[in-house]
């Protein structure tokens, strides 16, 4: 004998978007008043952020009355949620149309983008130029000079003779002029200059000679002005004054420290 059972009922498929009469008492939101990146008028997929609780939720009764769904606070799925009451089921004016809201969404991106910081690439660390007056001139020597002359008249054409006035004359060359006698005149002070390097060089290696030998004495004198007082230091030290002697403890019986109640 088989036995039948009933069919299980099945569940009806809710519908997507939250259905309800309910309106809340709040002012309704005005879609104008929201920027572009607040609002989604995308068919079928109305959503705008709640000024409440600054989340995402979606816009139901498009066809009639639009407002929000009744949604919770911060993320779905958060332990213990709490409800948005003053956002949730409240109207929504939708005065924008879509295209409008698509065409000021585009034109935002560029504006978005241009505002959006770059890469900040670290500066060199550079020691700070020194003044002027801290600026110590380098003298200049005679070879120096010389190399420059020579290398200005391989490639000054006056100064090889190629370069021709009006009249078919070579043209002179001043700066090779002016570098040919300033090195003349730093050959002629250079045995001068050089007398007066070793002179000084001679003057710091005796003064170096002179410090090292007078160390010792100058050392031996100092320690000899203070050692009158470093001996008085250590006589006062070795010496107890009287009355800070230790005295040994007397024995006191338990019963003056801790007296029967």
């Amino acid at each position: 004998m088989t036995t039948t059972t009933p069919e299980m009922p099945k569940a009806r498929k809710r519908r997507r978007k939250t259905r309800t009469p309910h309106l809340n008492h709040c002012p309704p939101i005005i879609a104008s008043t929201l920027k572009a990146n607040e609002l989604d008028l995308t068919p079928g997929k109305e959503h705008l952020v709640c000024p409440d609780c600054s989340t995402w939720v979606p816009i139901t009764g498009m066809l009639g009355t639009p407002k929000l769904v009744p949604h919770h606070i911060g993320r779905a799925g958060a332990a213990e949620p709490h409800r948005c009451t003053a956002g949730s089921n409240r109207r929504v004016i939708i005065d924008v149309e879509v295209n409008a809201w698509r065409t000021e969404l585009i034109e935002a991106v560029p504006t978005t983008a241009s505002r959006r910081a770059t890469k900040v690439l670290p500066k060199p660390k550079m020691n700070p130029a020194p003044a002027a007056s801290q600026i110590k001139p380098v003298p200049l020597s005679a070879e120096q000079v010389r190399r420059a002359f020579r290398q200005h008249q391989q490639q000054c054409l006056a100064c090889k003779g190629e370069a021709t006035g009006r009249d078919g004359q070579p043209l002179p060359c001043h700066d090779g002029e002016r570098l040919a006698i300033t090195y003349l005149r730093l050959y002629r002070q250079e045995p001068k200059r050089q007398a007066v390097r070793e002179f000084f060089a001679r003057e710091r290696q005796r003064f170096d000679r002179q410090y090292a030998a007078a160390a010792p004495a100058k050392q031996t004198a100092e320690w000899a002005a203070v050692l009158p007082k470093v001996k008085d230091a250590d006589t006062r030290r070795s010496q107890m004054p009287v009355g800070d002697a230790p005295t040994e403890a007397r024995s006191v019986p338990l019963e003056t420290l801790h007296p029967a109640c």
